[in-house]
């Protein structure tokens, strides 16, 4: 059990350093195709990203069964949950409002690190499939979306404070509905190049203060109240049915979750 959970460790975190480098590795390319638009942006390693982060969360799961995290039933409420958030991702609301947030927020603090990843990460997938779209944007909220569920394992547990639970979640909503759209704006901002707002764009070759002091400006500019609407939809769903989603995740971990554990012969 004590390897399986390695290996399980050891596949979210090899994820999540491909994603960061698959991020960042723009910015220390001497080169990059620049336009006015985005379409430049990953066309080529974008279908491979997927594939790769695909394969990395069919790992995880078999690595969690071994764990004894995961079984047959808790993989079944995965792909319900999975299947659940990519439909409701569709349901439209002003500016950045989705729905899709609070379940993989939720499922991370109540479930773990892995399931609050993989829910994350496979309902951006099922969405794109049934008609969200599917682009090279794709791997990249895959990413962002699982990095939600995963530091969502990162609270401390809060099952007997009440409403502060619900609250404190709230609250990490808001924080993730501006960092998913800061993170999100990096997987185009260096394609993308006005020599009219230069102030706002990247080139290669700059230095790193004046990079942030560029992305600052075309963050506030672009995408700050596009992700006003996000944080206020993740804090207000979870204020409203934090409680209720968290006392029926409980639930039913209470009656399937199981430990693998050594037996010991006296």
């Amino acid at each position: 059990m004590r390897l399986a959970r390695i290996l399980d460790r050891l596949v979210l975190g090899l994820a999540s350093l491909i994603g960061v480098v698959a991020f960042v590795y723009p910015f220390l390319a001497s080169t990059l195709p620049q336009g006015p638009t985005q379409s430049a942006a990953h066309a080529q390693d974008a279908p491979l990203l997927t594939i790769i982060i695909v394969v990395f969360c069919l790992g995880a799961i078999m690595a969690t069964r071994g764990t004894g995290e995961m079984n047959s039933k808790t993989v079944a409420i995965l792909g319900v949950l999975t299947a659940t958030n990519a439909v409701i991702r569709a349901i439209p609301g002003p500016a950045g409002f989705s729905l899709v947030f609070v379940l993989p927020m939720l499922c991370g603090y109540a479930y773990g690190a892995t399931f609050g990843f993989l829910l994350g990460a496979l309902s951006l997938l099922a969405s794109a499939l049934i008609g969200a779209g599917v682009g090279p944007w794709l791997p990249y909220q895959m990413l962002a979306a699982g990095w939600v569920g995963l530091t969502s394992s990162w609270l401390p547990n809060m099952r007997r404070r009440g409403r502060i639970e619900v609250l404190v979640l709230g609250l990490w909503g808001v924080l993730w509905g501006f960092i998913f759209g800061a993170i999100m704006n990096i997987w185009f901002w260096p394609y993308i190049y006005q020599p009219q707002q230069a102030q706002m764009y990247w080139q290669p070759g700059m230095p790193l203060q004046q990079m942030l002091q560029h992305y600052a400006l075309f963050y506030g500019l672009t995408s700050f109240w596009w992700d006003v609407g996000r944080a206020a939809a993740n804090a207000l769903l979870t204020w409203l049915f934090g409680s209720a989603v968290l006392k029926l995740l409980r639930r039913f971990q209470d009656r399937f979750h199981f430990v693998v554990a050594p037996i010991v012969q006296e």
